[in-house]
């Protein structure tokens, strides 16, 4: 269709670390993952409770952009 997915572009930087293919660099771990259930493991970044560079990373997120990254990883 050519409509580029409204998460892409936010989910760019999660490829900056973790890579755009999903056998390595931790994104596999996600595979499969629900969009419900990827949303769930960001929102915990953003919290603040896991600390690390994910947490400094995810806080910079709205809630709204954070669903968006989730619903476009759960369909790569």
């Amino acid at each position: 269709s050519g409509e580029i997915h409204p998460g892409r572009l936010l989910a760019s930087n999660c490829f900056q670390c973790h890579g755009t293919n999903r056998s390595s660099g931790g994104l596999d771990l996600l595979q499969g993952d629900s969009s419900a259930a990827l949303l769930e493991k960001l929102r915990k970044f953003a919290s603040g409770d896991e600390g690390g560079i994910m947490a400094a990373h995810a806080l910079g997120y709205t809630d709204a952009q954070l669903q968006l990254i989730a619903d476009f990883l759960s369909k790569q």
